[in-house]
Formats: structure tokens, C-alpha cells, sequence
């Protein structure tokens, strides 16, 4: 955010400046003190950053729509979508890139994957993943968080639900890493098609795996995928429908929450003291609630997208039909309106669970059931198994990957004592 005044007031304000990118909350609070609904002049859309905005078009699936915006086409696009055609298979439109009916009926088949009894199995095998891990790194006393501990967590668990080896998860992850990349907007044309060339050699990873469900079931999410047939389509998802899950709403989905909220969630415990002691005395009443404001204060997924399909006034500003509209879940979920002290971590604050940090309505995050599982059995691993943690001198820059919609730390390195008996 630099010095000039940009439109009706207000600072000028490039989200995709790496700056403001790694911190971006002072612009936030500009833009909903004096223009809640802005036109980003670099990018051409519309930024909702009030809470009660954010929800109402969330919840606005007609005059907003989830599905509208993914047949924009620049060049950029173009020249990706022929590298798919070349070489592997054009994603189809996600789970979250559509509308209903054909999102409730797609939406139907990934519910009975994650149905609560099948999430409540993975409890053992999590919490003996997250002992796993800390054994790893617990004898040194020291350990950059993020790769220790908050990627391969989610990742493994993930991966084990989508029938992937255990071997294979830092080379899912480097698949991953790009794709998500790209998503963030913040690329050269080289970097996003480095970025494709990356997801198109996931996608020949994959593609056998596909067939072989085809032809043999097996006891995993992905064959649930792969062979299930939606009632009213009269099919089973597509190769390049499948492709695109696995990147969006699986391997993605279902681990940058989570890996994200882990570490970010370290790096508070350590910069509040009391909380932490609060969590070591009494996990079961406070890690659930840790685990709640992390994802408020620091929203692993900073916003999404929708497309007006009407002209439509909000604040005086009109949103022409057409128009790409970013929610900032970031934004609302700090709105001083709606949390008191909204940039503190406070484990006793009433309105804990009112952040909207996995979406809202229809498009609600599938994923919340696992990603909150996660959480409270990684933070409460770790307050079992570590006592004092500190920030080791001079190794961390807490800088963040540029990306508009995720937010994520590049590493944490802590230093810690271990937890007597």
C-alpha cells in the first residue's frame, strides 16, 4: 500500500505487490473504513472486504455466481489450455467452479467420501502420524516447523485417503506447490507455464492410478471418485474432470488448511505466551479453540471468487453483470465490527466459531471436518510433547509464498524443550 490517494480517498492499493501481498491487513481495514466495495484497477475486480458483505454475496448464488468467471480467456490462458491439449487433459470445471444444480449433485458424491463416520476412522492414524513426525525432530530440540511438521501431516493423510504412498508425498507436494502458485495470480507467463508443465506431469502420475480403479475397487476416497456415477449425470466424473479435483478439492483441498493453520498457528503460541500455557494446562478446552481463532486471524484461504450476474449496487458502487467479485475472507474474518480486538489471539473470545475462514453457505468447505481433526489432534501432539518453544535467532524472515488467495508460511524454525513424563 503506497502514500497516493487512489479512488474516493483511499490509499492506493496493489494486493499483487509483495509487500502488501505478505501483509495485507492494513489495506484491509482501508478499503472497509472507506470503500468496502473497490475496483481493483490492476486486476479489474471488485474487492468485498465487510463481513456482512462477504456473506451476503457468499450466500447470493444467483446474482453471484461460482461457475461464470472460469471461461475467461487472455492469452495466457489460451496458451495453457493448448499445453493441456498437447500433453495431458484440460481440467474440468471443480467442484467449487460450479453452480447448482450440477454443484449439489456433484457435491452429493464427495459428502458420502467424506461422510463423519469415514473422517472419525482417520482419528488412530492421525494421531499416530502426528507422534511419527514429532519423533523425527524431537531429539534435536530444534526444527523448521512447516517441513517438519504442518506439510506432511495433512498431506499424508490426504494422500492416504487418495490411495498415494507415503514415499510419494514430497513429489505430490512439489505438483502441488505449483498448481497453487499459479493459482495466486502473482506469476510471469514463464512461471505459470513452468507451473503447468508441472501439473500435466501429476496428471501422467495420476492417470494410471485412474484406470486401475476402473478396473479394481479398492477401499480408498479416490476409488469412491473414480467409480461412483452421479445419479443425474448418468456417468462417473471424467479423466479431466478427475484431474481437476486432485489438484483443487483433494491434494489442495485437503492439505494447505490444514499446513497452512499449523504453522501460523506455532509462530501465535510463541508470540503469546499465555495462550500457550492456556493450551499446555487445559488441551481439551483450549486447543478446539485455538484452532478456531488461528483460522480467523490468519484465514488460510485469504479470498475466492464469483461473477455478478446482474448489474448490482452495493455501497453506491455498481458491479456491472459480468464482473469478476473477490470475497475476502481475510478481511471479514479481522472486521473490528464483528470481533473485538480482531487482531489479537484471544482463546476466551465468545464469537470464536462466527469466522467464515472454510466459506459459507452452499460452497461451505467440505474439507472443515478433516482440516479441524487435524488441527486439534497436531496442536494438541505438540503440547503433550513440547514445553517452552521460541523462534530461533536470526533463521526466521516470517515472510509468506506470494499468492492472492492462500496464505501460507514460508518456513518456521523453532527451538523448544521437551515435555517431562
Amino acid at each position: 500500500m503506497t502514500d497516493d490517494r487512489g479512488q474516493a480517498g483511499v490509499p492506493t492499493i496493489d494486493f499483487l505487490d509483495p509487500e502488501t501481498n505478505d501483509c495485507p491487513y492494513a489495506a484491509y481495514e482501508s478499503l472497509q473504513s472507506d470503500q468496502p466495495v473497490w475496483l481493483d484497477p490492476r486486476t479489474g475486480m471488485y474487492v468485498i472486504t465487510r463481513y456482512d458483505d462477504v456473506r451476503e454475496v457468499v450466500l447470493d448464488t444467483e446474482r453471484f455466481s461460482s461457475s461464470r468467471y472460469r471461461g475467461r480467456v487472455d492469452p495466457r490462458s489460451a496458451r495453457i489450455k493448448a499445453m493441456y491439449e498437447a500433453k495431458g487433459w484440460v481440467p474440468g470445471a471443480t467442484l467449487g467452479a460450479r453452480d447448482d444444480p450440477e454443484h449439489r449433485q456433484m457435491r452429493n458424491l464427495f459428502i458420502h467420501a467424506f461422510r463423519p463416520a469415514k473422517i472419525k476412522e482417520l482419528d488412530p492414524f492421525i494421531a499416530d502420524l502426528a507422534d511419527r513426525l514429532i519423533d523425527d525432530f524431537i531429539e534435536e530440540r530444534e526444527c523448521d516447523l512447516v517441513r517438519s511438521f504442518a506439510v506432511p501431516l495433512p498431506l499424508i493423510v490426504i494422500g492416504r485417503q487418495m490411495g498415494a504412498p507415503e514415499d510419494d508425498i514430497w513429489q505430490i507436494k512439489a505438483w502441488t506447490d505449483a498448481w497453487v502458485q499459479r493459482l495466486g495470480m502473482m506469476q510471469t507467463d514463464d512461471e505459470a507455464e513452468w507451473s503447468t508443465e508441472q501439473e500435466i506431469e501429476a496428471q501422467h502420475y495420476f492417470q494410471p492410478i485412474f484406470e486401475r480403479l476402473r478396473e479394481q475397487a479398492d477401499d480408498s476416497l479416490l476409488s469412491d471418485l473414480v467409480r461412483t456415477e452421479i445419479p443425474e449425470w448418468g456417468r462417473a466424473l471424467t479423466d479431466n474432470e478427475l484431474h481437476a479435483e486432485m489438484m483443487a478439492d483433494t491434494f489442495v483441498g485437503g492439505s494447505e488448511t490444514t499446513t497452512n493453520a499449523l504453522s501460523e498457528g506455532v509462530r501465535l503460541l510463541i508470540e503469546n505466551p499465555t495462550a500457550w500455557h492456556q493450551v499446555k494446562g487445559d488441551p481439551d478446552t483450549y486447543v478446539p479453540r485455538l484452532v478456531e481463532e488461528v483460522l480467523r486471524l490468519e484465514s488460510p484461504v485469504q479470498g475466492l471468487f464469483r461473477s455478478a450476474t446482474v448489474d448490482t449496487e452495493r455501497h453506491g458502487v455498481t458491479i456491472p453483470k459480468g464482473a469478476l467479485v473477490n470475497v475476502r475472507f481475510g478481511a471479514a474474518n479481522r472486521e473490528a465490527q464483528q470481533f473485538q480486538c480482531p487482531a489479537s489471539l484471544d482463546l476466551d473470545r465468545e464469537n470464536l466459531r462466527a469466522h467464515i475462514a472454510f466459506g459459507f453457505g452452499i460452497h461451505h468447505c467440505l474439507g472443515a471436518p478433516l482440516a479441524r481433526r487435524e488441527l486439534t489432534i497436531g496442536f494438541t501432539a505438540l503440547a503433550r510433547r513440547i514445553d517452552e518453544m521460541w523462534f530461533i535467532d536470526g533463521a526466521n524472515d516470517f515472510r509468506h509464498h506470494p499468492n492472492f488467495v492462500l496464505r501460507s508460511l514460508r518456513e518456521l524454525h523453532i527451538g523448544f524443550t521437551t515435555a517431562q513424563g
